[in-house]
Order: structure tokens, then C-alpha cells, then sequence
């Protein structure tokens, strides 16, 4: 029996550095996915290495990312050079590659808002943390998600639940804050807004 785990990181380098942790324990790249926010225009790959556009050569704030993926073999490192630009309604412009992705690419092609939600649950996500997931990639975050079989359910829970974020906290923090669902209709982030998330979350982790 095949089973789904999810997991929710605040920035795309963790997320890859747990991908390959997964495929060096045996888990095929065919069955792991991606979801990052690319509000923030961190992934350009027909342009120069300013990917901010601020004049400063962003390739050393990117050199963990190519490290790992460079590191990488086989079937993450396919995966990894096949990522595609998609816009999703109410996440706005995402980096994705997978099963998952597809699947989401799809809905939102036929015009079905909130794809991301159907994708995740129908792969067993609860509909309450499917939003909380979605919420946090329109937020900057990556989506993690991975298919095993039961025998090897525990070994990859240990490797997905490193560096990812506390769902049950962090849907805790955006309730204070007013939110209630993920919305599709909602106006995605911009740049700094991301910067902003991210940094308030490093405090409260700290």
C-alpha cells in the first residue's frame, strides 16, 4: 500500500536538499513533487544571474541550490532540470515539476480555481491542511510531496519532517493574522511581501 506525505518548507533550497535525501534512501524522483512560489522571481532561466534585477549578481545567494543539484544523480537531478513555470489561480507564478504539479497544472488549464487544493486531496491530504499548504506557497513556500509504500513510510517521514515547517503553528499564525482559507481569488505576493513572511517566521523560530 501506497502512501502520500506533504510537507510544507519556507524556501525552495530546503526543499531540495530533502528531495535528494529521499532519492539517496531509494524513493524514485517519479514519485516525489514540487510546488515553489516564484513570486519573487528567483527562478529565470532565460535570464542573467540578477534575478532581482537590483544590479547585484545573485549566483552566490543561489550556490546552495546548484551545489545540491549539481550533487544530484539520476532521477532527482531529471526532475530538478525539468522544472516548469505554471500560474495557478491565487498562487500566481510557481517553479513545478512532478505528479502533483501535473496534476494541478491541469485543473488550473481547464479554469478549475484552486487546483493545488484538488490535487492534494486527492492524493489524501484533509481538505483543512490542503488549504493550509496552499496558503503557504502563495506565501513563498515550497510543496513537498512524496508517494511510498508503507514499509518505507517512517524512514521518509524522518527526511521530510527535517527543516519543514510546523503546519499546525504556522496555520495558528495566519489565523491571527485574519486569514481563514486559501482563496484563489486572492491577490498573490509580492516580492517583498514574501521577504517580509519569511523573515517573520525566522524571528519567530529563533
Amino acid at each position: 500500500m501506497t502512501m502520500t506525505l506533504t510537507r510544507l518548507y519556507d524556501d525552495y533550497t530546503s526543499a531540495t536538499k530533502v528531495m535528494l535525501e529521499l532519492e539517496a534512501a531509494g524513493i524514485p524522483a517519479s514519485n516525489i513533487s514540487i510546488v515553489a512560489s516564484n513570486a519573487d522571481n528567483w527562478y529565470a532561466p532565460a535570464r542573467s544571474s540578477d534575478r532581482d534585477r537590483d544590479g547585484i549578481d545573485d549566483g552566490a545567494g543561489s550556490a546552495a541550490v546548484g551545489a545540491t543539484i549539481g550533487a544530484a544523480t539520476g532521477g532527482v537531478a531529471g526532475l530538478l532540470a525539468g522544472v516548469g513555470l505554471l500560474a495557478i489561480p491565487g498562487l500566481g507564478p510557481v517553479v513545478a515539476a512532478g505528479w502533483l504539479a501535473s496534476t494541478a497544472a491541469v485543473a488550473a488549464a481547464g479554469g478549475l480555481a484552486g487546483g493545488v487544493i484538488g490535487a492534494l486531496t486527492d492524493a489524501g491530504v484533509s481538505e483543512e491542511e490542503a488549504h493550509i499548504y496552499a496558503e503557504g506557497v502563495r506565501r513563498g513556500g515550497t510543496l513537498l510531496t512524496v508517494r511510498v509504500p508503507d514499509a518505507d513510510r517512517a524512514r521518509a517521514e524522518a527526511i521530510v519532517s527535517r527543516s519543514a515547517v510546523n503546519i499546525g503553528e504556522r496555520a495558528t499564525a495566519y489565523r491571527k493574522s485574519g486569514w481563514k482559507s486559501f482563496d484563489p481569488a486572492a491577490p498573490t505576493y509580492s516580492a517583498e511581501q514574501i521577504r517580509k513572511e519569511r523573515e517573520l517566521h525566522r524571528r519567530d523560530a529563533a
